[in-house]
């Protein structure tokens, strides 16, 4: 299946709110990047990614990190739950190890 109708079917059934808002991940082949949306606002409200950092490890190992991270900046920014967006990609490999290392440090999806 085409990943672009993937992600629109992903996208469809997902909308950020100020009370829960979406968390969007992207994974490419180099880096990974993770954001919390309000797309009632349209403003992006924590940022994490791997472009520019000099982290080492598997690509799963980075995917974990970046989870914690974007877990530890929302809860400083007091974001408790998000919906959780995962674009095209499927919930496999780097994509779950991101997802369950930020529900470790307290992210509810």
């Amino acid at each position: 299946m085409n990943t672009a109708f993937r992600a629109k079917r992903t996208r469809a059934k997902i909308h950020g709110t100020a009370e829960r808002p979406r968390l969007s991940v992207h994974i490419s082949n180099k880096h990974i990047t993770a954001q919390i949306i309000d797309d009632d606002k349209s403003t992006t409200l924590v940022y994490a990614t791997t472009v520019g950092s000099k982290a080492t490890g598997s690509k799963s190992e980075l995917a974990a990190k970046i989870g914690k991270e974007i877990a530890d900046k929302a809860k400083k920014a007091k974001i408790k739950a998000v919906v959780f967006d995962r674009g095209a990609k499927l919930y496999a490999g780097r994509m779950s190890a991101l997802a369950e290392a930020a529900r470790k440090e307290g992210l509810e999806f």
